[in-house]
């Protein structure tokens, strides 16, 4: 089991700056001796703030007291080729994919608020049922690209091109867009999101 949980480790990017072993200056290797030496010092110091000394160090390495995924923050993998790269169900919120190759990559299930893919290659991504609201999406090309219950609420997209996409349910509502792409969405727009409860040709303004 140990083994198998490895190797599909190895399947995910690795963000730019980063280094495998995750000691890079100001990585969670970093982070957590930070967070002893504070509970040393505290102990030291007859046991003063150990309790917050302590939730230091979870922080730091990643953990979670309620038992849910911690969040990668601030995440760079501008530039990269990503191409099949399985993103499935991550917690991306915030993280930077500008002009990024991701073509065949799973984003299924995502949730990628706040996230910037500006000028990222998004041909035959899976984003079915991705939280993009709020994200740059500016210049990004959605080519076969599944947006199927796709939340896209208040996300920047005026120059995004969209072409063969699937936007069934996805809910589009206050994304500013170019008239040549509302035209596109609209004439294949149908469904209502489930998390909305919008239906996609309303969000789009279709007539």
């Amino acid at each position: 089991m140990a083994f198998a949980e490895a190797s599909s480790s190895l399947h995910r990017p690795v963000p730019a700056g980063s280094t495998s072993g995750g000691s890079a200056s100001g990585g969670p290797a970093a982070g957590g001796a930070a967070a002893g030496q504070t509970i040393a010092g505290a102990a030291r110091t007859g046991g003063i703030g150990l309790k917050r000394a302590l939730l230091a160090l979870l922080l730091a390495a990643g953990l979670w007291l309620g038992g849910s995924q911690p969040v990668v923050a601030a995440m760079d993998y501008a530039k990269q080729v990503l191409i099949g790269a399985d993103f499935r169900a991550a917690d991306l919120r915030g993280v930077t994919f500008n002009l990024t190759n991701l073509r065949d990559a799973d984003f299924h299930g995502a949730d990628l608020r706040n996230a910037s893919l500006f000028g990222a290659k998004l041909q035959d991504a899976d984003m079915g049922e991705a939280d993009l609201r709020d994200a740059t999406l500016d210049s990004a090309v959605f080519n076969g690209t599944d947006l199927r219950n796709a939340r896209l609420d208040d996300a920047f997209a005026f120059n995004t091109k969209f072409s063969n996409v699937l936007i069934e349910g996805a809910d589009f509502t206050n994304v500013p867009l170019r008239g040549d792409a509302l035209k596109a969405l609209c004439a294949v727009a149908s469904g209502t999101n489930p998390s909305s409860g919008r239906a996609t040709r309303d969000t789009l303004g279709c007539g």
